[in-house]
């Protein structure tokens, strides 16, 4: 049995430590806004925070978290700077299917954490590790640039 923090609270899996969190997450705790996507940590849209860092969910084995802090998109609607990403989201109509906007939200949340002014290519370099299959890319940087403007 392991204890994991999962947006600020503690629960109890009946997993084996070398299992991926994004299984703990979706199977055991019934989180399912991290999704799975290529299972090898390519994709981005298993992306939730650990210690307020963007990490892939679906190669982190939940065995190595040792009570840090893991926030998935179920977690982050009270931070100001979350809100800001989510509704520079809406206001220019990022999503087409939706199914990697979580990671792509999680990934935006902790590039404009570490990077409040980000240029083009910060952008571009924070994002890279998440594909958009619809390719709204371009609405993804300027989302991310208006809420860049939302969160000062």
């Amino acid at each position: 049995m392991l204890t994991v923090r999962v947006n600020n609270t503690d629960y109890q899996a009946d997993v084996t430590p070398d299992t991926p969190l994004l299984w703990v997450l979706r199977d055991v705790l019934g989180l399912t806004g991290t999704k799975f996507g290529c299972g090898i940590a390519e994709c981005g849209a298993c992306t939730v925070h650990l210690d307020g860092k963007a990490v892939r969910a679906c190669s982190l084995p939940v065995g190595l978290l040792n009570g840090r802090p893991v926030t998935t998109i179920e977690g982050i609607g009270n931070d100001p700077l979350a809100q800001a990403v989510q509704k520079a989201w809406m206001d220019i109509d990022v999503v087409q299917c939706g199914y990697c906007q979580p990671g792509q939200i999680m990934s935006a949340i902790a590039l404009l954490r570490d990077n409040p002014h980000p240029t083009d290519t910060d952008i571009d370099a924070a994002m890279s590790g998440n594909i958009c299959r619809c390719g709204t890319y371009l609405r993804i940087r300027q989302a991310i640039h208006n809420a860049a403007g939302l969160s000062a």
